[in-house]
């Protein structure tokens, strides 16, 4: 649910766009929403359960996405900094 902004930095190491991260945060609201809504369909709680569960959601999302572009992604750049690739050898 909360891939579209996530799958950038973690598989292509680089900084989602914003089209990836407002996709993310609409598609984990929607599901959010959605998941909340049938935990307790019928019930005079639905809508404060909808709530919390997009609440929930979107916190999760940008925690998540915080810790991968501001922690990942630096300590990435640096070990690979720190670790140049070995010049080619031309085969003669």
């Amino acid at each position: 649910m909360i891939l579209p902004g996530l799958v950038s930095v973690a598989f292509y190491r680089r900084r989602p766009t914003g089209l990836q991260i407002a996709g993310g945060l609409a598609f984990t609201v929607v599901v959010s929403g959605l998941l909340g809504y049938v935990q307790d369909v019928g019930t005079p709680r639905v809508w404060e359960n909808v709530v919390i569960a997009i609440v929930g959601g979107v916190i999760l999302y940008v925690a998540i996405l915080a810790y991968l572009v501001y922690v990942y992604l630096p300590r990435r750049a640096r070990r690979l900094q720190s670790n140049p690739d070995p010049p080619a050898q031309s085969s003669s």
